[in-house]
């Protein structure tokens, strides 16, 4: 964390210098205050005649010094407010950074409610110390030496009575502060727990609609929310205790120092009325810094923790990392598996891929059909390197992916998922996010190609309509379709069609794959999917059971040599026609 206020240092030392202005200023108050009472109004030292100049230059001198304290405390605000934004922006970009460049598992076993609270409430806390540390925390320090020091000057006895009072305040906060630190933790879970059900049931709003269960949801927040506000009101009435219990000692404090100073003044030992309010208002300051320190512990105390947490994601190193190979190759679009076996990190030798050995030539559209959980989406995630295999070589272009940088590598592959991600824009930017400099005509030509023409076209703003949050104002085929143009438009090597179909017709599935096959006719094409009807007219299938290649030809040569395939055939189009 320091080598980001390091880049703000000017502002973070602008600051505590300013503040000690401002706390000089407070601590001259009450000498000022000793002086009018004492010589202004009693005349102490004027045989007990008061003198009213005294009270009115005395009086402007503390008005000038108050005015010149107050354009100190404001000039320390500003900067140490510029430095804990500062701050704040440039650990919440590389948070962000990070994460975007963090692999999939990473992401997924941060959590992504646990992601959005480390980058929101964690560096906002965080933010809050720094800002309270630069000046909070020289004001304290510097109130509460100077207070003793005046204390001390006004008279010993004071400098006693405050000695004793002292140690009672001290054992009271730290034990507080002990109650208290490791209820933050707890506080920073449960609150990753809220965030996590709100973006699920954000985003999965229609599943819960259609399900009829906003009740249950409802329910499940709400207790998650009671235990987060139980962590947050066991905290705040820990706190409550303290403040009693510190003005309990702040007002015995003050009687002693009124009745030993009254005590000195009938003995006429030197001590003024003066110096006996000064004194009562020099220990409401030191004990007030004490109190405010306390508060200082108390958002150290909470800040720790979110430092702990958000370095956990900054120091998180990607397990997916950049080779050397910048990608240009003679051979264009061609993919080879030597051996590849593939297991979830989360699952370490439980292989969903087994010794998968294929070669896919240059232009050629190959399907990959297998009923669910047969390895098909596990073997797309290889190419790209979403996931490294765990044993054998994924080959592209004749390289191995590991050599690859990965910009390079993705450059080469676009892909289209079943679930279609699509951002709160318009529809020419949502086509356009993977090549932001293509002209509106290059953009009509993919929706064309991708069947999404004729919806775009008939809307109002045509494709400058705006898209709302995950494409709730499109249907689940419109934003397939979009998905796809935007996949297309990549203009790639390799394009991979996740059963990015499945919420297509089959007539305008069959009209998509016609056009996209006359059109690029040159580009390598994987169509993943679960129906035969989606890849028939594929160059070869590839039959996958079990995470293993069990089959791989033609149409025509699979129906009558492959017994899985024909038990798909037979399921989904000679039984009744239906492809379901």
């Amino acid at each position: 964390m320091i080598k980001y206020i390091k880049r703000y240092w000017y502002f973070a030392l602008l600051a505590p210098l300013f503040m000690l202005g401002e706390v000089v200023s407070d601590l001259l108050q009450p000498q000022f205050m000793s002086k009018i009472i004492d010589d202004g109004v009693l005349g102490i030292n004027n045989g007990g005649v008061g003198n009213l100049d005294i009270v009115i230059n005395t009086g402007i001198l503390m008005i000038c010094v108050v005015f010149g304290g107050a354009v100190c405390g404001i000039l320390s605000g500003v900067f140490a407010q510029l430095c804990g934004q500062k701050f704040a922006h440039d650990l919440r970009s590389d948070c962000f950074k990070r994460i975007m460049n963090l692999s999939l598992e990473q992401t997924y076993e941060f959590s992504t409610g646990s992601l959005i609270t480390r980058i929101t409430n964690d560096i906002t806390q965080i933010q809050n110390l720094l800002s309270m540390m630069i000046r909070g925390f020289v004001r304290t320090m510097a109130l509460f030496v100077g207070g003793v020091a005046c204390m001390l000057m006004l008279d010993i006895s004071f400098g006693i009575i405050l000695g004793c009072a002292l140690p009672f305040v001290i054992i009271f906060i730290f034990f507080f502060l002990k109650k208290a630190k490791p209820e933050y933790e707890k506080l920073q879970e449960r609150l990753d727990n809220l965030n996590s059900i709100m973006q699920e049931d954000v985003s999965g709003a229609r599943v819960i609609k259609a399900f009829v269960k906003e009740d249950d949801e409802i329910k499940r927040f709400d207790k998650a929310n009671k235990n987060l506000s139980k962590v947050q009101l066991f905290v705040l009435r820990l706190f409550s205790y303290m403040n009693p219990i510190s003005n309990l000692i702040l007002n015995f404090t003050i009687i002693s120092v009124i009745y030993v100073g009254g005590i000195n003044i009938s003995n006429d030992i030197g001590i003024t009325t003066g110096s006996i309010i000064a004194a009562v208002t020099y220990t409401s300051t030191i004990l007030g810094a004490l109190l405010r320190m306390a508060n200082l512990f108390q958002t150290w105390s909470r800040a720790q923790v979110s430092v702990f947490r958000v370095n956990q994601v900054l120091n998180c190193l990607p397990v997916i990392n950049d080779g050397e190979f910048d990608g240009n190759t003679t051979i264009k679009g061609k993919i080879e598996l030597k051996n590849v076996s593939f297991a979830y990190p989360d699952s370490p030798g439980v292989n969903v891929l087994e010794n998968l050995n294929l070669v896919i030539n240059p232009g050629e559209t190959i399907g990959i059909l297998g009923s669910t959980g047969s390895g098909k989406s596990s073997l797309i995630n290889l190419f790209p390197r979403f996931y490294d295999c765990t044993e054998g070589e994924v080959l592209i272009d004749g390289a191995n992916v590991k050599d690859y940088k990965l910009d390079s590598l993705r450059s080469k592959i676009a892909i289209a998922l079943q679930k279609s991600e699509l951002f709160s824009t318009t529809i020419f930017e949502n086509i356009t996010w993977g090549r932001e400099d293509a002209t509106l005509d290059q953009v009509k030509k993919v929706a064309k190609i991708a069947q999404a023409k004729d919806f775009i076209e008939a809307k109002e703003d045509s494709y400058f309509t705006m898209v709302l949050e995950k494409g709730m104002s499109l249907s689940g085929g419109q934003k397939q379709r979009i998905n796809i143009a935007r996949t297309i438009l990549k203009d790639s090597e390799i394009i991979i069609f996740d059963d990015a179909t499945s919420a297509l017709d089959l007539k305008t599935e069959s009209l998509l794959y016609k056009a996209l096959e006359k059109e690029y006719n040159d580009t390598t094409k994987i169509i993943i999917a679960q129906r035969i009807a989606s890849v028939k007219n594929a160059d070869r299938i590839v039959v996958m059971d079990k995470g293993k290649i069990v089959d791989v030809g033609s149409h025509s040569e699979l129906i009558n040599g492959s017994k899985i395939y024909q038990e798909i055939y037979n399921s989904q189009l000679k039984g009744g026609g239906s492809d379901e």
